[in-house]
């Protein structure tokens, strides 16, 4: 039971050549980018000339930085779970 929830928590990120809480800190970087870039495109469909370039710069950063400079890892790789 407890291996089988410890694989929930590990399995994806082990999957991207990633540990936990470098996972975790991808996706905080990308959840806060990705806030900041929505709420310009809001604010640029009220007022145009503001933001005009946010949103697809952010686009443009985040694909950058999760498919063209993502290095795979060497598959089997294995890295500690939370608490080891």
């Amino acid at each position: 039971m407890i291996s089988r929830l410890k694989n929930y928590f590990t399995d994806h990120p082990q999957s991207v050549g990633e540990s936990y809480f470098e996972h975790m800190q991808q996706a905080l970087f990308f959840s806060f980018r990705m806030l900041l870039g929505g709420l310009a495109c809001l604010i640029h469909g009220f007022l145009p000339f503001l933001f005009k370039s946010t949103g697809s710069g952010t686009i443009s950063l985040l694909n950058d930085r999760m498919v063209i400079n993502r290095r795979v890892k060497v598959e089997g790789a294995t890295y500690p779970s939370p608490g080891e």
